[in-house]
């Protein structure tokens, strides 16, 4: 294949995974979600996974056993390694398969992996020959120029989003400080009330002030997010932060409580 084809079908697998995500989660919550990582529509782990299933197993099309073998593996480590990689690189966990059997570290089970390998199948036996007729069918010319187009939207995007995300783990970084602070303080507080040890009144005055700035500090930071960080989180519920698991649960129960109305 030229990279010409490579990017085509790269763009086509990730945006018909992007839908496959969109359905499963309107099928499941009964609304609209936008399911993938970045804001366009296309999820990279689809196109890239049905890249590689498409180069490797082509020839394997005939024998259908072996091709839905090698497809669970393939897929299965690319999905391994992608979740891996990305918990490596944000410190989040963004799925979690651990209360699914037969999982491996809670980035992939069995299950799942068997319908990828029959979606692989599916896929080089039916779909894939009639794609690949379809980027044919494409004027040269208008299909440079709209790959060039969908390349440079889609490397801006991965720019911004990593970007947000480096942000929200800095806010969230923040929010741990201020939190360890005011347990600090609480105790320091406690410790002198009961001791009967506080040097002054203005010494008492001074930490519940300090307390005051650091409870108004903390939700100033949780009050003001960014749609990204609304975005992320819906997309990815059974995201968790490794560094500031506490934070980002309450982030997430602040975003939900706000969503239901309870919070202004």
């Amino acid at each position: 294949m030229s990279i010409y084809d490579i990017l085509y079908i790269f763009l086509i697998y990730g945006f018909l995974g992007w839908c496959a995500e969109i359905a499963f989660a309107a099928f499941k919550h009964r609304k609209f979600v936008n399911r993938g990582f970045l804001y366009s529509p296309i999820c990279p782990i689809y196109g890239i996974g049905i890249l590689c299933v498409v180069s490797v197993l082509n020839i394997y099309a005939k024998n259908t056993m072996l091709l839905y073998i090698i497809s669970v593996i393939i897929t299965t480590l690319l999905e391994w390694i992608t979740g891996f990689l990305l918990e490596k690189l944000f410190h989040h966990k963004w799925w979690d398969y651990s209360n699914i059997p037969f999982n491996i570290s809670g980035y992939v089970c069995l299950p799942f992996s068997l319908i990828w390998g029959i979606a692989c199948v599916v896929i080089i036996k039916w779909i894939h020959p009639f794609f690949m007729k379809f980027i044919m069918w494409i004027p040269k010319p208008l299909g440079v120029l709209f790959l060039i187009v969908a390349i440079l939207c889609l490397i801006v995007d991965i720019c911004i989003t990593v970007q947000g995300i480096l942000n929200m783990n800095l806010r969230l970084s923040k929010m741990q400080e201020l939190a360890d602070e005011l347990q600090k303080l609480s105790i320091k507080i406690g410790t002198n009330i009961s001791d009967n040890v506080l040097d002054s009144i203005e010494t008492q005055d001074s930490i519940k002030k300090r307390i005051e700035e650091v409870k108004e500090k903390y939700q100033e930071l949780m009050g003001k997010q960014p749609k990204m960080y609304k975005r992320i989180i819906r997309a990815f519920p059974n995201i968790k932060s490794h560094r500031y698991e506490q934070q980002m649960e309450k982030l997430k129960e602040f975003l939900e409580r706000k969503k239901d109305g309870k919070i202004k």
